[in-house]
């Protein structure tokens, strides 16, 4: 029997986080029900914990209004329309069952949304072969991506311009994320929720929906740009630290106390793994990461500035002059021709 379901949303305010499944006919509903309970579950226990968390408020988002069938055989029922969604947070696609050309076909609607989210610089995860939508939309273009093992051949065909990864589960170019099964979509959702709940809520989730011990995250995915390839563990827990926290005050004296080190040792060792300090590592990261927002998004320079950890706008155009030879303005007018128009 069919039935609809319906989940409550939150409503979107202030310190909001703003989640959309988009949700198309031939999908597996698990890859948009198991993430949606698992932000609900962070949501939850972050509010449990007194913290001053984000609030959640979720979309499940259509083309039009009806019940969007299943592998299930449940239909999902939207809670708004694309064309009524504003700018989102976080995106997710879901996994298409079989052959997803047909609703390819059937979801160019779709596109545009999907680039003006990333423009407005929502980060969008997709899984199995719903990341052809993302192909689709040109947003894997020059970038690495995944998929399901069983379409890599007809991936590689249709879209000679992404680089497939297929040795990989998950990839991660910037704020897009190619899943290439439901389990490994619940491993990015983790990460995704480490970085706006924090790690202490993100294991507390994941202990409770997966009961297996996991590798990490950033042990098995592919990241554009990675530079963790040495022995020094200690050095790669504060890369990835850095990673996850660009938009945080670190301090190195107080990063260094935390892991045991003096401010000297963490920048020997720092130095000897790497190749450079620990404050030219971040700050390195911080400019690329400005670079992704520049490139692919609508935000102010203040507001790109925020999100990579500069409150100070002027710093921030300085360091970025000082790593470009161009102020951040002039290197968004110099690439933004370059980068895909939205369809009209």
């Amino acid at each position: 029997m069919r039935s609809a379901a319906k989940p409550p949303t939150a409503t979107a305010g202030p310190g909001t986080l703003r989640l959309a499944f988009v949700l198309t006919d031939q999908m597996l509903a698990a890859s948009s029900m198991l993430p949606n309970e698992m932000w609900r579950a962070a949501a939850g226990t972050a509010g449990g914990r007194g913290r001053h968390a984000p609030g959640l408020a979720i979309e499940a988002l259509a083309a039009d209004d009806r019940p969007v069938g299943t592998l299930a055989g449940v239909g999902l029922e939207p809670t708004a329309r694309l064309a009524d969604a504003g700018p989102c947070d976080v995106v997710y696609l879901p996994a298409l069952w079989r052959n997803p050309r047909p609703v390819l076909a059937r979801s160019r609607a779709l596109l545009p949304w999907l680039r003006m989210q990333f423009e407005h610089g929502a980060m969008i995860a997709g899984v199995g072969t719903g990341c052809c939508l993302l192909a689709e939309a040109g947003l894997l273009d020059g970038k690495a991506a995944t998929t399901h093992w069983h379409y890599f051949e007809r991936f590689a065909r249709d879209y000679p311009r992404v680089q497939l990864k297929r040795q990989y589960f998950i990839t991660q170019a910037g704020s897009i994320f190619c899943a290439a099964s439901v389990n490994a979509l619940a491993d990015v959702t983790v990460h995704l929720i480490e970085r706006f709940y924090g790690r202490a809520v993100a294991s507390h989730v994941e202990r409770n929906f997966s009961h297996e011990i996991r590798r990490p995250y950033e042990k098995y995915r592919y990241l554009e740009g990675d530079d963790l390839q040495h022995a020094d563990e200690t050095v790669i827990e504060i890369q990835l630290r850095m990673q996850r926290e660009l938009n945080e005050p670190l301090r190195m004296d107080a990063l260094a106390r935390e892991f045991g080190l003096s401010l000297r040792t963490l920048t020997r060792r720092f130095r000897d793994a790497t190749g450079t300090s620990p404050l030219e590592y971040l700050q390195r990261q911080r400019i690329r990461a400005a670079k992704e927002l520049l490139e692919s998004t609508n935000l102010t320079i203040a507001e790109v500035a925020y999100r990579v950890g500069y409150l100070d706008q002027g710093h921030f155009a300085r360091l970025f002059e000082r790593a470009m030879t161009v102020g951040p303005r002039e290197y968004r007018r110099t690439v933004r021709a370059k980068v895909f128009s939205i369809e009209a």
